[in-house]
């Protein structure tokens, strides 16, 4: 234990506290001076003027310090990862050879005990080959200031005689972009002045081309508001929602984080910046002195804000993550007023930036100066992503095969494009058009690209490595069961060889296979080998090299599912390969009991009927898997009542999660999705009074909640809860 100079007892060395989140980010600042005076800067223009006191550049002994309890932190909570934003001032003013220093005791400390993620926040102004020789060296990726054109950037970023800084950062930004540089570069960051031209100001920031755009909000208080020149309501979201509309238009040709952390929190995801969203803060401030300071962006709100009475020779991260005003950005909703935890949006706004709520009198316990901005930016991105088009698949489970049908069609030509350069797809790809164009083989191709399970092989190659194999295969399965002769080659890269719909083939290696398909048979051959038996699907026994899939032996039965390599979309382990005759005879009897238990609600239009059947691990129950409609993962000790007893009920939640895929039921974090979600719930366990409170409630929201299709659901919900009433 350490001492203060108060004599109180301090947290070096002491473990972190239980249930406060790690500090995954540091600022550090490592000059507290810059070269320029841009009038809208909270470190020099506001009113927390501690810069002054500051020592101009960070002391060696003080980044070891930093080095070495960053490094303490990472230990005591295992973080597997830190980034370190190198900051200012000016962080260039510290120049290359301090800056490789600093950079050289960063990496000494902490990539022994963790992945050193090097970031710095620049004006480029003097950027030069030698300070990004030593960010090539230690990874340091690069953000620069710029507000867009020289116009508008010249509005607040000049230097200290007054000159403009445009072209300065321009050809530091170009620097940026030369081969041995350019994968440093991480974005530009862009502060809004509503007094310029949005879509100039992003057109001058996208023919930069650089990797990510920020958009920021002027620091801002309630008794220090942010400009209005035009006296609107809201003057900030209608100037980014014609930046998004523009990003819009031109097809988001790079990510901007504004807008990408809206879409994300509106469909559920987490947020992408702490000025948004509800995410508990996991960032620390050390000044070139080597005190600690909460987010130094707080110095807008009044002199000392920020401060914490702690430094790095005498205290460790676990006292600064225990400092009260720390804590009070870390409790998500419950750290907000009253007015954001009770607004619609709070789960994408979160309130906005900490510091923007700031009023003398009661501190932060206000919304953001910017609420009305934040509100009508998010709901308006909401209304532009939302398609309010009538989609047929609501009426009934054909439509809404069809679509999910659609929907693969459409996955399959993106992933194309990311198979386009494989040498061996191209064949493969001309036998998928041969099959679609023709009248008698389309609907064997669609057979194939409805297996659920193709579904997930097509989302996974979009976000990672395309499967080649995988739709070589698929093809193959296709040409086979379309009847339709056919020779494809690839290097496949296990001993087995899944057919979608079909089975699955033992090979005796992996290595370059050719498989040949004839009507009802085909061969497997492998290099250099003379040749293969061919596999006769008329035939019993088939091969002692081939499994075929097998199907549920009642009407219209589901496949039986247990090899497919990609059936592991489940939140729970499948069940390894098994002779499927005693998981079958259970299937069998389960299906017989719903065909006794009220027949019409399990064999009409809107009944939910699996398609495929997958074994999951005991004690799973019933389980939707990821993606793909029609997949069942059903425990190997599911018994036939069970089975019986809860296919309606996830049936109902497989139906509205496959229609939320092909339409849009609501505006994206609108209320009506969990009220949809507790409506179709109910109705399935038929708890109608619960069903009618969701319904009533549903029927009572703003009409641009709904979508068309949303408003038709709710109404064929209300007409299902009358008919069980009757």
């Amino acid at each position: 234990m350490g001492q203060r100079a108060d004599g109180a007892s301090t947290a070096a060395g002491r473990p972190e506290l239980p249930g406060s989140p790690p500090l995954r980010q540091l600022v550090l600042k490592i000059h507290s001076r810059c070269d320029l005076l841009c009038d809208h800067c909270y470190v020099y223009q506001h009113a927390d003027q501690s810069w002054r006191t500051r020592p101009t550049f960070i002391r060696p002994q003080t980044v070891r310090a930093v080095a070495a309890r960053l490094a303490e932190h990472v230990e005591s909570r295992a973080l597997d990862s830190v980034s370190v934003i190198l900051h200012g001032g000016e962080p260039l003013l510290v120049g290359p050879a301090r800056l490789r220093d600093i950079c050289a005791e960063l990496t000494r400390a902490l990539s022994p005990v963790t992945a050193l993620d090097l970031r710095m926040h620049t004006n480029a102004v003097t950027l030069n080959r030698r300070h990004l020789d030593v960010c090539r060296e230690f990874g340091v990726r690069v953000s620069v200031s710029l507000d867009g054109d020289r116009a508008a950037n010249d509005r607040h970023r000049l230097d200290r005689r007054g000159r403009s800084s445009h072209d300065r950062v321009v050809r530091g930004i170009r620097l940026l972009q030369e081969p041995e540089y350019r994968h440093l570069f991480s974005g530009v960051l862009c502060t809004v002045d509503v007094a310029n031209d949005p879509v100039a100001v992003h057109d001058a920031l996208t023919a930069l081309d650089p990797p990510r755009i920020d958009y920021l909000l002027p620091h801002s208080t309630w008794d220090s508001p942010p400009p209005n020149p035009a006296g609107t309501p809201t003057p900030y979201a209608d100037w980014l929602l014609a930046v998004f509309d523009r990003w819009e238009q031109q097809g988001r040709p790079m990510p901007v984080r504004t807008f990408d952390s809206v879409l994300s929190t509106l469909r559920g995801g987490p947020p992408l910046t702490e000025a948004l969203g509800l995410a508990p803060s996991d960032l620390a401030v050390i000044e070139t002195d080597g005190t600690f300071e909460q987010a130094d962006w707080l110095k807008t709100a009044y002199a000392g804000a920020p401060e914490t009475g702690y430094d790095v020779f005498r205290h460790g991260f676990a006292e600064f993550a225990a400092h009260p005003g720390v804590q009070a950005r870390q409790r998500g909703a419950d750290g907000l007023s009253d007015t954001c935890r009770s607004c619609p949006v709070v789960r994408s706004c979160g309130g906005g930036l900490y510091g923007h709520r700031y009023r003398p009198g009661n501190g932060f316990d206000n919304p953001s100066v910017f609420c009305g901005d934040l509100r009508s930016l998010v709901e308006g991105i909401a209304d532009r992503v939302t398609d309010h088009a009538f989609s047929p698949a609501v009426l009934g489970s054909d439509r809404l095969a069809w679509a999910q049908l659609e929907l693969d069609r459409v996955l399959l030509r993106r992933t194309q494009e990311h198979l386009a350069s494989e040498p061996d797809w191209a064949d493969a790809w001309r036998l998928l058009l041969a099959l679609d164009a023709g009248p008698g083989t389309a609907p064997h191709l669609d057979e194939v690209l409805a297996h659920p399970y193709v579904r997930t092989s097509l989302r996974r190659s979009l976000h990672g490595p395309a499967d080649t194999a995988r739709f070589m295969s698929l093809a193959a399965a296709a040409a086979l069961r379309a009847g339709v002769p056919a020779t494809l080659s690839w290097d496949q890269p296990g001993t087995r060889l899944h057919l979608p719909t079909w089975g699955t083939y033992r090979l005796d290696a992996p290595g370059r296979i050719e498989v040949t398909v004839a009507p009802d048979a085909f061969r497997v051959r492998a290099e250099h080998a003379a040749d293969g038996s061919w596999v006769r699907l008329d035939e019993v026994p088939v091969s002692a090299r081939w499994r075929p899939v097998d199907r549920l032996p009642v009407q219209d039965g589901p496949l039986v599912d247990d090899a497919d390599p990609y059936r592991d979309c489940y939140p729970c382990p499948v069940a390894p390969p098994l002779e499927c005759g005693e998981f079958a005879e259970r299937m069998a009897r389960a299906y017989e009991l719903l065909a006794k238990d009220a027949p019409d609600r399990h064999s009409g239009p809107d009944a939910f009927r699996p398609t495929v059947l997958t074994p999951l691990a005991a004690g799973s129950g019933l389980v939707l898997g990821s993606h793909g409609f029609g997949a069942l993962g059903v425990a190997v000790d599911v018994t036939p009542e069970e089975f019986a007893r809860e296919l309606p009920r996830i049936g109902r939640r497989a139906r509205l999660t496959a229609l939320r895929e092909t339409a849009d039921l609501h505006r994206p974090g609108s209320p009506a999705g969990p009220l949809l979600d507790l409506a179709d719930e109910e109705l399935g366990r038929e708890a109608y009074e619960k069903a009618a409170a969701a319904l009533t409630a549903l029927t009572l929201l703003p009409e641009n909640e709904l979508t068309l299709t949303g408003a038709v659901l709710v109404a064929r919900m209300w007409a299902q809860w009358a008919d069980r009433t009757a």
